[in-house]
């Protein structure tokens, strides 16, 4: 069962730091790049596009990584 998250949802999410928390920029269905890392979503295996609210970077996550808050 995948999650279904929307723009502007907050949620969080694990880094090597410890709990991170941001909100969904938007639901990536295709191929792209983030700061030169790849990002291999495709429509059968979405991610999503946060953005932490403590350093404003992006970073695309899986939805099972992610956690509604």
């Amino acid at each position: 069962m995948t999650k279904e998250l929307h723009k502007g949802d907050k949620v969080t999410w694990e880094t090597s730091q410890g709990k991170t928390e941001g909100k969904v920029v938007k639901k990536q269905t295709s191929q792209t790049k983030i700061k030169g890392h790849a990002v291999k979503a495709s429509a059968a295996d979405p991610q999503y596009i946060v953005k932490s609210d403590k350093t404003g970077k992006k970073a695309a996550h899986k939805p099972d990584a992610l956690r509604k808050s």
